[in-house]
């Protein structure tokens, strides 16, 4: 499946099926297959960044990904209605330190007629952990 295979509106199925593959694509690490599930002008607020654009996107998640080693994510759907969905998120991942951060966040999308996201809103709170406290495997 490809990111404008699931198209709104949405029903239970494909909504599920939407999350699913947006934790497949993000736990793969790899900017360049992220960004193509955002609409070309897609906006996002990330903590306190705002970005605009894929290009801005994928500058963005090699930051990420540059900091946040061994980045393991799960996504979990909240809500849902037509062309927008609520998801709740848990991550980890530790810096080059060693250690180990549990993220926890809220995401709220809005998709296009063509099923690419062009807005996600993210609100995420970083928790120190120890190894043995993970649970994201």
């Amino acid at each position: 499946m490809t990111p404008t295979s699931l198209k709104p509106p949405f029903n239970m199925e494909s909504a599920l099926q939407k999350v699913q593959m947006a934790e497949d694509a993000w736990n793969t690490r790899d900017p360049e297959r992220v960004v193509l599930a955002y609409s070309v002008g897609s906006v996002w607020r990330n903590r306190t960044e705002f970005l605009r654009g894929r290009e801005e996107i994928k500058a963005f998640l090699q930051r990420k990904w540059a900091k946040e080693l061994d980045y393991k994510l799960k996504k979990t759907l909240w809500g849902f209605r037509e062309n927008r969905m609520a998801v709740s998120f848990e991550y980890e991942w530790h810096d080059e330190t060693g250690q180990w951060y549990r993220s926890y966040g809220n995401e709220l999308w809005e998709f296009d007629e063509e099923g690419l996201m062009r807005e996600r809103r993210a609100s995420i709170n970083d928790a120190p952990i120890s190894t043995a406290e993970r649970r994201i495997l």
